[in-house]
């Protein structure tokens, strides 16, 4: 927490304001909007609620065709099954670990061609890092799909300036309890289509219509924040630029620990682009190395100290099993060597000392 949360938590309460409505929601939008560039803002319950509210809003329906980034978490692609929609995985690229655009024109030509309707795109940027969205952007643009951005784990990243979630029709954030900030849950529905922030709006409300007595003529959802949720936001928000230097000073620790390794690689930051660095991320060849990343991971453990494998694609999913993929197998080999360190942003020195003397003993006495 950065110190502020609790004087807007207040607020909410001094007003008796604690339902999904009041100042605190009407700030932390704003805030988001001046601090991503995009015109409208709707705050919701989670990044998933965003992005099942995101392809409702983009026209998705049963049966139709949703690509979608392989090498993720479950969340971007859960609601494209909530809505009975067709997930289309593709695999990622060396370059930014993100969407592969080839793959992406590959599986939109051939769903095409198979007389699909091909509804939305969804690209993910990864641990921080944008994707490759000005092709991403084109291919959308010649075959007239919509684009919705998942940036649950990107706030604050950006391409030349133009920060994520805002390249697409309509992008998306979270506020979970591990991401770069927190409102303990939470997420935002961003885009410059004020009517189709307005209807979000509508939908996360039970899409109640305007009568003095209770009446739908849409299915709705529970979906809108509470104002005190909202008010932990924008004291997040306030502290936004700090918790970005401290993810990258943890990159940098990392950097120089390891980075002149032979087999030893990190998420790459291609030129012009910036990245949050949510989760400093490695790549382990065991043949250089001499161990695997599982090695390493249990050697933190043995230490009290966790680190995670990179997501799992989708596309290996036992849930996923029958979905369509196009690649060549690069994300299944960033899960295979991918290892995510420790990046939270409270890390001590004496924490630091603890995890390198691990990567020591582990790692560089054995290169």
């Amino acid at each position: 927490m950065g110190g502020d949360e609790l004087s807007f938590i207040h607020n909410a309460f001094e007003n008796n304001w604690v339902a999904p409505v009041g100042d605190n929601v009407d700030g932390f939008e704003q805030d988001l909007s001046n601090g991503t560039g995009s015109e409208h803002v709707a705050v919701v319950t989670s990044g998933t609620a965003a992005i099942h509210l995101g392809l409702i809003l983009l026209g998705v329906k049963g049966g139709d065709v949703v690509i979608c980034q392989s090498f993720t978490f479950s969340a971007t692609a859960n609601p494209i099954s909530y809505l009975n929609a067709e997930p289309v995985f593709v695999d990622s690229e060396k370059d930014t670990w993100n969407m592969c655009p080839d793959a992406l024109e590959e599986a939109v030509r051939d769903q095409l061609a198979k007389g699909r309707n091909v509804k939305a795109i969804v690209p993910v940027h990864l641990y921080g890092m944008p994707a490759n969205m000005d092709r991403i952007m084109d291919i959308a643009r010649r075959y007239c799909i919509p684009v919705l951005e998942d940036a649950a784990e990107a706030l604050g990243s950006h391409i030349n300036g133009k920060k994520c979630g805002t390249f697409g029709t309509c992008g998306v954030l979270s506020f979970n309890g591990n991401k770069i900030i927190t409102t303990s849950g939470g997420g935002a529905l961003l885009s410059d289509d004020e009517e189709l922030v307005r209807k979000a709006k509508y939908l996360a409300t039970q899409a109640r219509d305007p009568a003095p007595h209770y009446q739908h003529s849409e299915i709705g959802y529970n979906y809108r924040m509470s104002n005190i949720v909202a008010g932990i936001g924008r004291g997040q928000m306030r502290v936004l630029d700090d918790r970005i230097r401290q993810r990258r000073a943890n990159y940098e620790f990392y950097r120089g620990l390891l980075g002149s390794l032979d087999g030893i690689t990190f998420q790459p930051e291609p030129q012009g682009y910036f990245t949050n660095r949510w989760l400093t991320t490695i790549l382990i060849d065991p043949e250089k190395v001499g161990l695997t990343r599982e090695n390493l991971r249990l050697a933190l453990a043995a230490e009290n100290i966790e680190s995670r494998p990179v997501w799992k694609p989708m596309h290996q999913q036992p849930v996923f099993r029958d979905a369509p993929y196009y690649g060549n197998g690069i994300s299944c080999k960033l899960f295979e060597q991918g290892l995510c360190l420790p990046s939270g942003s409270n890390l001590s020195g004496k924490d630091r000392e603890r995890i390198a003397g691990v990567l020591h003993e582990t790692i560089l006495c054995n290169v």
